[in-house]
């Protein structure tokens, strides 16, 4: 496993994985509930979290196949710096709106 994540694994790929962990973990602590709105949540969480991180992770799955990984991950860091800029402006953004 570990061989297989140091040649064939992305950025997206582990923390996709860790966000399944995640996610299972919520669903079954509401699933295990007393009231219905509990289950009713965890299904909710189930589909709308799980659902897109598989679509997400077929797509890496895909361009690691197709491209490589180090180019993949070059990508994928790309896309993470920005999401991490956009946060960071975000918040400087609600700084000064108050």
């Amino acid at each position: 496993m570990i061989k297989f994540l140091k040649t064939k694994g992305t950025l997206f790929l582990i923390l996709g994985i860790l966000g399944f962990i995640g996610v299972v973990a919520i669903v079954a602590i509401l699933g295990t509930g007393n009231s219905a709105p509990d289950k009713l949540m965890a299904m909710y969480i189930g589909i709308f979290g799980l659902i897109p991180m598989l679509l997400l992770l077929i797509i890496d799955r895909i361009c690691v196949w197709k491209f490589g990984t180090v180019k993949v991950n070059k990508i994928e860091l790309y896309i993470l710096g920005i999401f991490m800029l956009l946060f960071v402006l975000n918040w400087i953004r609600l700084q000064l709106q108050i």
